[in-house]
């Protein structure tokens, strides 16, 4: 696996209710196109929702944009045993993925790589409840449940994209593990919670995939380095210095062939009192305290530049200005 320095993506979620016009948008800026989630066009594409397909008790209420799990029928859990290695019951349909399957079709020639992407099995099951509020995190065959049905979306995910695509890189989106640790979470064992996660990583190269993890905010880096993942996309424009307390352990995980993949430009409020030189002045600065204690040369080539997370929240303006200073800063640094 070998990707081109200063390499362009995505995380994952766009504002646009067109998935042809988002896809449209993916193919013509990013060096490594993805396919969109759009949380706008419906509450099935939301991070939970989207990959709930399937999952045994489930029940979605699009009215009131609401998911729980309802364990009142009682033979569900036994089919799902039964059917889970299935790809037709196990497939993300396009009713949860118009922009998956829009951009199945839109994709028109073969790609060095591609990316997709899959909600953690932590920010999963600690994002679903059932109909008592108790998360499904806490019932222990429910976990177990939900991490198998996340490795199998990974799997037939993987397969599909390989029709377009040489390399695939699956993004585990784990934005929970910001908050692993605080009081809503003491419950949380950090070994299991790992488990979860090196297992999902692992599931991903099994499928002949390159696995990365997304956090947008602070984490257990160390742990996390060490989780068998190829990527680490981080949100280096508001935790730069969070990850940098912990150069030993990114020299490791670099030098072992693992890449950094930088969300330098924000995709909160603050893009609207960014420029472009200043995002490219953060930038230059991070990779300058970083070179340090790490080679240079080792940072700049095994860098890949993305936003800090999903802009599903952000204006199509801003989207398309976030995009742009993205590609102008793949221009700049290249």
């Amino acid at each position: 696996m070998l990707i081109k320095p200063f390499s362009t993506t995505g995380i994952g979620s766009l504002p646009y209710t067109n998935p042809e016009e988002a896809c449209r948008i993916i193919l013509s800026t990013f060096d490594i196109p993805f396919w969109p989630q759009l949380p706008k066009l419906s509450f099935r594409e939301w991070m939970i929702p989207q990959y709930s397909e399937g999952m045994p008790y489930v029940k979605i209420d699009l009215k009131k944009e609401t998911i729980c799990v309802d364990r009142s029928k009682s033979d569900e859990l036994e089919r799902f045993y039964e059917s889970y290695r299935d790809d037709s019951r196990i497939a993300i349909s396009e009713d949860y993925a118009k922009g998956l399957h829009t951009f199945l079709r839109t994709a028109k020639h073969r790609f060095q790589f591609l990316k997709g992407h899959i909600t953690g099995p932590l920010t999963f099951t600690l994002g679903l409840k059932d109909t008592d509020g108790r998360l499904v995190y806490f019932d222990e065959e429910l976990r177990e449940v939900a991490l198998m049905l996340l490795k199998a979306k990974i799997r037939w995910q993987v397969d599909v994209l390989k029709q377009l695509a040489d390399n695939i890189i699956i993004f585990i989106d784990e934005p929970i593990l910001s908050a692993l640790g605080s009081s809503a979470y003491l419950g949380v064992n950090p070994d299991e919670a790992m488990r979860l996660i090196r297992e999902t990583a692992d599931t991903v190269k099994e499928a002949g995939g390159i696995s990365g993890i997304h956090c947008c905010g602070n984490a257990d880096w160390p742990s996390v380095l060490t989780s068998g993942v190829n990527i680490l996309n981080f949100d280096a424009y508001g935790y730069f210095d969070a990850l940098s307390m912990y150069n030993s352990d990114v020299l490791e995980f670099l030098e072992k062939g693992g890449y950094l993949a930088w969300g330098i430009v924000p995709t909160t409020d603050a893009i609207r009192n960014e420029t472009f030189d200043s995002i490219k002045k953060r930038l230059s600065s991070g990779i300058e305290k970083m070179s340090k204690q790490i080679p240079s040369d080792l940072i700049l080539s095994r860098i890949i530049l993305t936003p800090s997370c999903g802009t599903g929240s952000r204006s199509t303006e801003e989207t398309s200005r976030i995009f742009q200073f993205l590609v102008r800063l793949k221009e700049e640094f290249a």
